[in-house]
């Protein structure tokens, strides 16, 4: 003998019988104009004042990041006139307190990389709109 199964079709309430509705776009929330440059965007730039092609300002711009990346590493500061310097920085071991569990635990000393944006664009930045 074999048992059926009457199981009841599901109901549809009220919430699942009604289309979803859209999530309002971003686009009209945010301005269409992204502030993020992309490494893409940077290489592009570097081309067009350049006079070098993409592939060309491509490697320029990797060797940039590179040499910036491996002096940082090294513990160096890199100044990059009208720009700012990256310097590494050492941190203090100090006492924190977990989330959630309020647990304190020791936060080992270490090392951050810190940057100290150049006066000259400092004062600017209120200027670029």
């Amino acid at each position: 003998m074999t048992k059926k199964s009457t199981k009841a079709p599901a109901k549809k309430t009220a919430a699942k019988a009604a289309p979803k509705a859209e999530p309002a776009p971003k686009a009209e929330a945010a301005p269409a104009k992204s502030t993020k440059v992309a490494k893409t965007q940077l290489v592009e730039q570097v081309a067009q004042k350049t006079g070098l092609t993409k592939k060309q300002a491509d490697q320029a711009v990797n060797a940039f990041m590179e040499i910036v990346v491996q002096g940082v590493q090294k513990g160096q500061s890199i100044g990059l006139p009208g720009l700012g310097t990256f310097s590494v920085k050492a941190t203090a071991a100090r006492t924190g307190v977990r989330p959630g569990t309020s647990d304190r635990i020791q936060i080992p000393a270490g090392k951050k990389v810190s940057f100290k944006v150049a006066s000259t664009l400092k004062g600017t930045l209120g200027d670029a709109e």
